[in-house]
């Protein structure tokens, strides 16, 4: 039960009007090759390549089903976990058109794809659904017991959260569990680097598991809450929403690199393949990932939850509008 009761902590979003806090939108950088006029970071290669060097808070938002927090990306759909009517909805990446909602368990809160299909955590009745992603056909659903939180893909598992402070490693052809592994708190967020699953939990820690075999590998302090968390290619990212900030970790020893600010409780965390974005109450913010310099706030007026990244743009969910804004 208190872990239940954590979970739903952490799912509440307190709603602040600041009025004129968050700027309105983020400055353009400079045309490639040539310097920003405005003292903003020179454009990246990558996004210039994928036609988004602009750093203009252009957004378009799309509705979904209700309370959405989890997003991901399948290789051509986004998918959303609508947590206000134990859905997920399926939108076409390109244009955002509504390619259909499926039913999914009581409260869906994470959404993570293994390749094939979109498995989906449902904190109200503490199982997770296999739904294949061609079509929303539900190819299984699994009993973890507590309120599982944000899932990862290892590969060949799927790792969520589970009860008793462990997380619960699940063989995605059949969703056996393989094995629940202990870390230093409750559980929150997890995510892959390649070899290990990193777990935020409420002990203002991250653990570090083998994937091969679950073995811990180390705890290792971060901020305050921390819950969203996500890896870059070297490092790990995690957003403390306790005490506003975000940290970086070397993923090969733990070694803390650097804590950031990053303000209005920080919540989810994605790598675009050059830099960091975090949601946080009111706003998103982009983080350059070598030193943590705030690249761009951009204002949603609303909470943002879950983030994800689609090759090209960003997906932020927002719960409170019922929707899911593209960057």
């Amino acid at each position: 039960m208190k872990l239940h009761a954590a979970i739903y902590a952490l799912l509440l979003v307190v709603v602040v009007a600041v009025a004129g806090f968050i700027p309105g939108r983020a400055q353009e950088a400079g045309m490639p090759g040539q310097p920003p006029s405005n003292g903003a970071p020179p454009a990246n290669p990558l996004k210039v390549a994928l036609l988004h060097w602009y750093r203009a808070n252009t957004t378009t938002s799309f509705k979904v089903g209700q309370q959405p927090y989890g997003v991901a990306f399948d290789g051509t759909n986004i998918w959303t976990a609508n947590f206000g009517e134990g859905t997920v909805t399926k939108l076409r990446a390109n244009d955002g058109e509504v390619l259909g909602t499926f039913k999914a368990g009581a409260e869906p809160y994470g959404v993570t794809f293994d390749g094939a299909n979109i498995w989906v955590s449902n904190v109200g009745d503490g199982t997770v659904d296999k739904v294949r992603a061609s079509d929303g056909k539900n190819l299984g659903t699994f009993t973890i017991g507590a309120p599982p939180g944000w899932m990862a893909f290892d590969g060949a598992h799927i790792w969520v959260t589970a009860g008793n402070n462990t997380v619960a490693k699940l063989r995605v052809s059949d969703g056996k569990n393989l094995g629940n592994f202990a870390v230093a708190g409750p559980p929150i967020a997890i995510a892959f680097d390649g070899a290990n699953v990193w777990v935020t939990n409420g002990k203002n820690t991250v653990s570090k598991l083998r994937a091969s075999d679950g073995k811990s590998l180390g705890n290792f302090a971060v901020g305050g809450s921390p819950l969203g968390i996500a890896f870059d290619g070297a490092n790990i990212w995690v957003a403390n929403r306790g005490d506003v900030t975000v940290s970086k970790l070397r993923a090969s020893d733990g070694k803390l690199l650097g804590t950031f600010t990053v303000p209005l409780s920080p919540y989810g965390i994605a790598f675009d393949a050059a830099n960091i974005w975090v949601t946080t109450d009111f706003a998103v913010m982009e983080l350059r990932v070598s030193d943590g310099t705030v690249l761009g706030s951009f204002d949603t007026r609303n909470p943002t939850t879950g983030v994800a990244f689609d090759g090209a743009n960003v997906w932020v969910t927002e719960f409170g509008i019922n929707a899911v804004h593209k960057f």
